[in-house]
């Protein structure tokens, strides 16, 4: 074992590998500044590309390109609230929030950080679970992937506002998502649901046009009202000054980095849960590590622990991802699948042989991702200063540029005009969701999810009837369930119980 991971450190560091990846990372850096584009997309456009490479120069140049893609994806979700990659869309809650306030070289200081870290413990992840896993994968079947879903659905409890009214309009948010994901074709019968006669609806509404347009048209609006730069009349910081507290908070905080790193490994690991299930349940529980309400209250107006947690999900479930592909050949992503015909051009099989003739070259991956996220986070923060600028520079030379990247990243995902008509849909309607107070986070979190929820508990009916309902893994998930539904109240009790002992 020991000589493999010796063995996987030479061959990532052989000229040519090393170069490859070096280029990899150069289009990844690009693409993840490219909102909507996407890490998936990339690689599928990549793979021709490898077909004369060895297996050590192929995985350098797409897993670079890959990880590189989801830290830099996380500079314009903090620049201008236009997520890098839609399922990413967690750091924009905090993370714009906070260039509006005049701290972008910290949000952009504590995402990076809390990349790397997340990152280096996504590698270890994959470095240490491989000969252990298979028993964790094995267990997780349609029945517990649902629940799963369901879990991360009930993190709405965290991410609602305060009050009974805050719930109730987070729950009606979350369920307005679900009901969003639903059109299209029905999974069981294939029957069509609210596709209003358009050949459009059929497969249902895309994630990034979605999100993109929830996120980003909003900030747009508010940028034109205002009429100023984006992080408005307040003095500008000490940029600097600002990423080095970034950097800071992510080891101030390393606890949280740690757990949120853990969550992203854990999703990843499981096919089909997809980043998105990551990075939000990540957000969730970074909230729910609150220390009251008003504690809890700071989050989604520009509080460091809602950047540093999504930051820190989004990079390790990279190493989560890769244990069921390498190990099984089961593809933990949509980029895991398209990694996987990479295997095949290869001539490599994921599954035993990888664990053992391959071992070494199992072992470059993982250096592969240690290397690109430190040389990537290095070089982004060279160059923060001049990029957290842009939050000084007046809107109206801003906006252009912001727009330009909002319609080429929801025209990439169907290359359709109706693409961009999804996009102004839904911005307008997050515009009004902002101006009245309904929480978008929730909404978010039922549209990512709501699809795996259905096709998962059709899955399940279908195989067990309703006989899974006393699986032991579904069991313990359902506690769980009801455990991180009624933790911000029992949290909640136990502050109003502590404040009438003090007093």
């Amino acid at each position: 074992m020991f000589d493999a991971f010796i063995d996987g450190l030479f061959l990532v560091l052989q000229w040519k590998a090393f170069s490859l990846m070096l280029v990899g990372m150069a289009l990844g850096f690009c693409v993840g500044l490219l909102p909507g584009i996407g890490g998936a997309a990339t690689l599928s456009l990549m793979i021709p590309f490898v077909f004369k490479m060895q297996p050590a120069e192929a995985f350098a140049f797409l897993l670079g390109m890959h990880a590189v893609a989801a830290t830099t994806g996380d500079i314009t979700s903090v620049l201008f609230g236009v997520p890098g990659e839609a399922i990413s869309a967690a750091t924009v809650v905090d993370g714009h929030p906070m260039a509006k306030n005049g701290e972008a070289g910290r949000a952009l200081g504590a995402a990076l950080m809390s990349s790397l870290v997340g990152a280096l413990i996504g590698a270890v992840a994959l470095a240490l679970a491989i000969p252990i896993v298979r028993p964790l994968v094995l267990a997780f079947g349609s029945p517990e992937l649902f629940m799963l879903a369901v879990i991360g659905i009930s993190c709405i409890t965290s991410l609602s506002g305060a009050g009974t009214r805050g719930q109730i309009k987070g729950f009606a948010m979350g369920l307005f998502g679900m009901l969003v994901s639903t059109i299209g074709q029905e999974r069981q019968s294939g029957s069509l649901r609210f596709d209003m006669g358009m050949m459009y609806l059929w497969e249902g509404l895309d994630f990034v046009p979605v999100l993109v347009g929830v996120f980003a048209i909003p900030e747009i609006i508010d940028l034109t009202v205002r009429g100023t730069s984006i992080a408005g009349e307040r003095p500008a910081e000490n940029l600097r000054r600002g990423v080095m507290a970034g950097i800071k908070d992510t080891f101030r905080h390393f606890w949280l980095v740690f757990r949120c790193s853990m969550v992203g490994v854990f999703v990843g690991i499981l096919p089909g849960a997809g980043g998105g299930v990551a990075q939000w349940m990540a957000y969730a529980h970074a909230v729910q590590g609150a220390k009251d309400a008003k504690d809890r209250e700071r989050f989604g107006k520009g509080d460091v622990r809602g950047v540093l947690g999504p930051g820190a999900a989004n990079n390790s479930k990279e190493g989560g991802e890769l244990i069921p592909t390498v190990a099984f050949g089961v593809p933990g992503s949509g980029a895991m699948a398209i990694l996987l015909s990479a295997f095949l051009i290869m001539g490599l099989s994921p599954g035993p042989d990888m664990l053992t003739k391959h071992l070494s070259i199992t072992f470059s991956m993982v250096w592969t991702l240690v290397i690109a996220n430190i040389i990537a986070v290095l070089l982004c923060l060279t160059i923060l200063d001049q990029l957290a600028k842009v939050t000084n520079v007046r809107g109206g030379l801003i906006i252009p540029f912001v727009l330009l990247l909002v319609f080429v990243g929801s025209y990439t995902a169907n290359g359709q005009i109706t693409d961009l008509i999804v996009t102004l849909i839904f911005g307008v309607l997050s515009y009004f969701m902002v101006l009245f107070g309904w929480p978008r986070p929730p909404f978010v979190l039922g549209f990512v999810l709501g699809k795996v929820i259905e096709t998962y508990f059709f899955i399940s009916v279908a195989r067990y009837g309703f006989t899974w309902l006393r699986q032991p893994m579904v069991i313990l998930l359902i506690i769980l369930m009801v455990f991180v539904i009624a933790y911000p109240y029992i949290q909640k009790r136990r502050q109003r119980v502590q404040s009438q002992v003090n007093a």
